[in-house]
């Protein structure tokens, strides 16, 4: 079992799901006038790039997290029903830390504010829906092995999403989530595939 590092998860773990409406809707804020803060408390403000990828990683994430609520209920076996239950908590966390950043607000909160799956499905495009659909309709050992195929293919892409943020990226607080990102993402991608070998 490949180790779990608990504080990186609490502080900024992988996958990021997006998942709500209103940071769906956000816009990039307007850069602050002589070097002051802005209002989410960071000097540079948000452009292109930012939007990007939050808005793509939201959308990868937002699937994996559904794909992973639903195999906390449906998974067969043990292992992947525990990695389901690592990846919905640490969805749940990244889709807040960066709802949180792309919003101003007057001062942060500790308390997690998880998606719903309404607003997770807000975010997830129609062929995310249709594998979804898909994957509803498998059980046992089938859907097991389906859903560790789709969160690799997922998690292969949230580190491609990460990967170009880092090339071209400017601010300093997304920078920081991508980095933490990768690194749980690799591992998880590791994880995942010791999971598809094991289950041959």
């Amino acid at each position: 079992m490949l180790r779990r590092n608990l504080v990186v998860a609490a502080a900024a773990v992988p996958l990021a799901a997006l998942a709500t409406r209103a940071f769906a809707q956000a816009a990039p804020a307007a850069a602050p006038a002589d070097g002051a803060m802005s209002a989410t408390g960071d000097m540079a403000a948000l452009g292109e790039a930012e939007m990007k990828h939050a808005k793509d990683t939201g959308m990868v994430g937002s699937l994996s997290l559904l794909q992973s609520r639903m195999a906390v209920e449906k998974a067969t076996d043990a292992k992947v029903k525990q990695f389901a239950m690592w990846e919905v908590a640490e969805q749940e966390t990244v889709g807040d830390i960066l709802k949180s950043m792309m919003m101003a607000m007057d001062k942060a909160q500790g308390a997690l504010m998880p998606p719903t799956d309404d607003e997770a499905m807000a975010m997830v495009d129609a062929a995310g829906k249709a594998e979804l659909d898909k994957l509803d309709g498998l059980s046992g050992a089938e859907f097991d092995a389906a859903y560790v195929k789709a969160n690799l293919e997922g998690h292969q892409k949230l580190l491609t999403i990460q990967e170009t943020y880092l090339t071209n990226g400017t601010n300093r607080e997304h920078l920081s989530v991508a980095k933490l990102a990768r690194g749980m993402i690799k591992e998880h991608i590791d994880h995942l595939t010791e999971l598809q070998s094991m289950m041959g």
